[in-house]
């Protein structure tokens, strides 16, 4: 029989207040949004005052060995494009999509504008095909350096250099980047652009890339030449031709042109003479107020009525919290990138290949912050380095322990390995997941077989029955 009776149940809950909210917003803010959001505030409350002072915002780190982020010991690295402090580097990293995978709020507006762009569209393929960080980080620089056309503009050597790693590890991110859609991006030449279109249509033989190597002869109309190079009639060619003439010379101009201004660096990372790193917030955009009590004095000493004062008392409080939570967020900010770089030293010194798994949990455990608070403190925040330019949420990539107690592997290199073994399997075999998970136990990977088989099908990749039952059919 069931009754009902009064009960007391207890919880605690968090209540969110205004002051809190504008606090977490202003964290999650770029210094240049957060200067408008200032500005907005400067015009609302006569208390406040912008700071002329040329002198190191509250919280900010010296530049010398003992800043944030020093001790970290080694000479810094010699490759690279230089430290780019004035905010003309490279970004390597989304803009307006930010990446997947953090506790922050979902796509808004802007993203999902971005997402209809040329880099937008790349960059969403690039989370789904790409798995390992590094390769990732090289494919993210290779995105940036197209033209609006689609084009590759940089010299991967360039790439190679800047990120320190090897050419060939810059070329093999290349390759894959131009099986993306649409067919043709990442060339270097027109004649790249149509045979990638081609290759896409299975249409690229020999007497193709012939046409496609004397493209000058079809430009000034010497079609006997053209198809004696190419091994074909004049039917033959005139049908070429025609095949040419359905693709796509630039394929990057078929998206909607986004006007993005350059990505400028929030945080400032040197080598300091010890062979430390320091880090500070760039000064040129963080916005500096400071509480006018000249101002405040001034109108006190006048007869005011009990509102006036009220409203001056509040202002008052408001501006103080509001140079407080400046000063808080500077505090957080190079924290957290201080945690990144100590974590991340060898990207920063020896290059990509260096570049370790790193989870939100594992800075917010090492500087006693909650996980939302470091989400919120990389987001939309860009770090001059070395290296070039980063956003600092693409130092982290989900990891998977090691076997043994070593060092963790990424979850997306696991992801990686798990193709890989599929892909090399035999020809009248198929690895079944308890059989991955031995082989990658004895690679030194520590994996559940429920998550190979939730990888395995995130990858769409069949079950080794369905897998064995194709290779029957094909065989």
């Amino acid at each position: 029989m069931l009754s009902q009776r009064p009960a007391q149940r207890l919880s605690q809950s968090l209540a969110m207040t205004p002051r809190m909210r504008q606090s977490l917003r202003m964290l999650q803010l770029s210094n240049l949004r957060l200067t408008d959001y200032i500005e907005d505030e400067l015009e609302k409350n006569p208390l406040l005052r912008r700071d002329e002072d040329d002198g190191p915002p509250p919280g900010e780190a010296p530049a010398t060995g003992g800043g944030v982020g020093a001790g970290v010991g080694g000479p810094p690295p010699a490759p690279g494009g230089g430290f780019a402090g004035s905010g003309t580097g490279t970004a390597f990293a989304p803009r307006g999509g930010g990446a997947a995978g953090f506790d922050a709020a979902g796509p808004d507006a802007e993203a999902v504008t971005a997402a209809r762009t040329l880099r937008g569209h790349l960059y969403e393929q690039l989370g789904v095909e790409i798995a390992d960080p590094a390769e990732r980080l090289v494919g993210a620089r290779l995105i940036e350096a197209l033209d609006e056309s689609g084009y590759l503009v940089e010299d991967p050597a360039e790439v190679a250099a800047a990120l320190g790693c090897a050419p060939a590890a810059v070329e093999a991110v290349l390759a894959r980047l131009r099986e993306f859609d649409p067919p043709g991006v990442f060339a270097r030449s027109l004649a790249e652009c149509l045979a990638q279109q081609l290759a896409d249509r299975g249409r690229l033989g020999p007497a193709m890339r012939a046409l496609l190597d004397n493209l000058e002869r079809l430009a000034r109309g010497d079609l006997a030449g053209l198809a004696k190079r190419c091994g074909v009639d004049g039917d033959g060619l005139r049908a070429m031709v025609e095949e040419i003439r359905t693709l796509d010379p630039k394929p990057g101009l078929g998206f909607e042109t986004a006007v993005e201004p350059p990505a400028i660096p929030d945080i400032l990372m040197r080598a300091a003479p010890d062979g430390s790193w320091t880090l500070e917030l760039n000064p040129d955009t963080l916005p500096r107020v400071l509480v006018d009590d000249g101002y405040r004095a001034t109108v006190s000493g006048r007869p005011l009525s009990r509102e006036d004062r009220a409203y001056l008392a509040e202002r008052r409080r408001d501006a103080g919290w509001l140079v407080g939570s400046l000063r808080r967020r500077a505090t957080t900010i190079l924290k957290v990138a201080g945690e990144i770089v100590r974590r991340q030293d060898g990207f920063f010194r020896h290059g990509a290949g260096h570049l370790r798994p790193l989870v939100l949990r594992e800075v917010a455990d090492a500087i006693g912050m909650h996980e939302s608070t470091v989400s919120r403190a990389t987001s939309d925040k860009y770090m001059a380095t070395p290296r070039g330019l980063f956003e600092l949420k693409w130092f982290f990539a989900a990891s998977i322990a090691s076997a043994g107690g070593g060092g963790a592997h990424s979850a997306e290199a696991v992801r990686r390995r798990i193709r890989r073994l599929i892909d090399g399997e035999p020809a009248d075999k198929a690895l079944s997941d308890d059989r991955l998970v031995e082989i990658l136990r004895g690679q030194g990977v520590e994996i559940a077989r429920r998550t190979v088989a939730k990888y395995r099908e995130a990858m769409r990749i069949p079950s080794s029955v369905q897998r064995r039952r194709q290779k029957a059919l094909r065989g």
